[in-house]
């Protein structure tokens, strides 16, 4: 199974339609994907949907999701509550 990292990135570039060259660690979905608040919604319940099949259920608070603005802010966040990279 791929890392946190490229699972991430394939999410974002399923659903915000942008190319996989865009996405990098640093990467803003608002200012560099034009992402709005639906998609930003959308983007969320992905990830919960991908990571929550690791074992147990992954949610992300509206106050959490608040806090993810990079790409890299949501591959640390996801690894804070437990998702692993696997070789």
């Amino acid at each position: 199974m791929p890392d946190v990292y490229t699972r991430v990135k394939q999410i974002v570039v399923e659903r915000l339609g942008v190319d996989e060259a865009q996405v990098r660690p640093e990467a803003s979905f608002r200012d560099d994907f034009k992402a709005d608040s639906l998609d930003l919604v959308e983007l969320i319940m992905a990830m919960e949907e991908e990571f929550s099949k690791d074992g147990e259920k992954i949610e992300i608070s509206d106050q959490e999701a608040e806090k993810i603005i990079t790409v890299q802010d949501a591959v640390d966040f996801l690894k804070a509550k437990g998702i692993k990279d696997t070789p």
